[in-house]
């Protein structure tokens, strides 16, 4: 989803720019001009390069060795077929070790049963030729029983192999199950099952126990966090919006006052401004507070409406601004909140207006569903944006070439509530400088 480009980039100087402070050389090779010192230069360095991060185009990384390569082949093997392999190549190895026993003891066994020949009155010539006929016939049954028996059990072996890689996947399994019992609990974790949601792990006092036991106290103490910034946020909501009713109020009676002096009202009209901005500063941090939490709410949701709504509710601040917004709104449905979803997009239109062209500029604001998401996106003409400069900007108190202490155009938290309710509605937000100048700020959420 693109927008137009709007005015042409700027143009990039062909030419290098030159330091000050550098030296220059007459072209003939000549001594140095004495208008410039000359610095001695270290000696170059010796011995092979070193790269200080990625390899250079076309370098030749070093062969690794065939352990090497094993190594990292064992390392993309997952747990489960770790042990599973394991148990396997310890029944195989089992069963080969029987199998060699085996073979050795069948030998032993014919050995043994061998009935001896009774050679009493055949001539001594025949009976040694008898008696070696008979141990050649001892020693060639041997061997065929060896054979018949390493033949079979080979084939026997073979399906131990298989049904030992079943047998070890199903222990493996066996084996891991209080982990997933520990997985599936910690995905279905918020903040607000926090409180009640456990592992209880149940069975003897093992090292799974024992891990399960810790993670167990790991989400009490997370609970009593989470407590403990709710109560923060309540507490600093009312305690912080008090003082500041309480001032405005005093401060417009005096403002009304038809006796005060002119000094009297431009003192009161710029703490009023600085009242303003002080409430607007703090509710930006409660309802930053408020969207890094759970959702609380969950109601369908028409991005189309909100964005509309959020349109209309800013076109006399872009009217004033000089700011042309364009819409261009699809129907795009989600769940969530939706109050938290509006400000988030008012936000953006609210950062579009500040952040514009002093006159003539341009805003364009979009909805709908591309490959099954939902989206809306903002953008906005401007000053050049720097693309190192553009992931600070969700931050919290940063802006495009201003300090901290900034604050003539806000508190700087705008774009930081809109990642974080987008976060907290599971999608994601980006941004990417706009050709000409500006921004494009693209939030996708699930649809409904």
């Amino acid at each position: 989803m693109g927008f137009p480009t709007g005015e042409p980039g700027q143009s990039v100087p062909t030419h290098p720019m030159i330091s000050p402070h550098s030296e220059r050389l007459p072209r003939n090779g000549g001594r140095p001009s004495p208008a410039f010192p000359v610095k001695l230069q270290p000696p170059p360095p010796t011995g092979p390069p070193v790269w200080d991060g990625p390899p250079p185009p076309g370098a030749v990384s070093p062969r690794s060795t065939p352990l090497e390569r094993m190594g990292a082949i064992v390392g993309r093997v997952g747990i489960r077929w770790r042990l599973t392999i394991t148990y396997g190549a310890m029944f195989f190895m089992a069963g080969v070790l029987l199998l060699f026993v085996i073979y050795i003891m069948v030998g032993w066994a014919i050995d043994k049963a061998w009935p001896p020949l009774d050679l009493d009155g055949f001539p001594p010539s025949l009976a040694a030729d008898l008696e070696q006929r008979w141990n050649v016939y001892l020693h060639l049954a041997i061997d065929r029983a060896r054979e018949a028996l390493l033949t079979r059990s080979l084939l026997a072996l073979a399906g131990v192999g298989v049904l030992a890689t079943i047998i070890g996947y199903l222990v493996a399994d066996r084996a891991l199950k209080p982990i997933q019992q520990m997985t599936v609990t910690a995905r279905k974790l918020s903040g607000s099952t926090l409180a009640h949601e456990r592992i209880d792990l149940k069975g003897p006092d093992d090292e799974l126990k024992e891990l399960a036991d810790t993670f167990d106290a790991m989400l009490t103490r997370l609970n009593v966090a989470f407590d403990t910034q709710r109560r923060f946020v309540a507490n600093a909501s009312h305690e912080l919006r008090t003082p500041l009713t309480i001032n405005r109020t005093v401060l417009e009676i005096a403002l009304g006052d038809p006796e005060a002096s002119e000094d009297l009202k431009a003192l009161g009209r710029t703490l009023l401004e600085v009242n303003a901005r002080n409430e607007r500063l703090i509710e930006g941090l409660l309802l930053l507070a408020r969207s890094e939490r759970e959702l609380s709410v969950r109601k369908p949701v028409e991005m189309k409406d909100v964005a509309q709504a959020a349109v209309e509710q800013l076109a006399p601040r872009a009217e004033e601004a000089g700011v042309t917004v364009t819409t261009e709104l699809q129907n795009a449905g989600t769940v969530g909140d939706p109050v938290l979803l509006e400000r988030c997009v008012a936000n953006l239109v609210e950062n579009a207006i500040k952040h514009n062209l002093p006159e003539s500029g341009r805003l364009w604001v979009r909805t709908g569903m591309v490959e099954g998401a939902l989206v809306v996106q903002v953008a906005n003409t401007g000053p050049h944006v720097p693309a190192y400069e553009v992931g600070s900007l969700f931050e919290p108190f940063r802006r495009l070439n201003a300090d901290r202490v900034d604050s003539s155009k806000g508190a700087g938290l705008g774009l930081s509530i809109v990642r974080a309710v987008v976060r907290a509605h599971g999608g994601n937000v980006t941004a990417v400088p706009r050709d000409g100048g500006g921004l494009v700020v693209t939030v996708r959420l699930q649809s409904r």
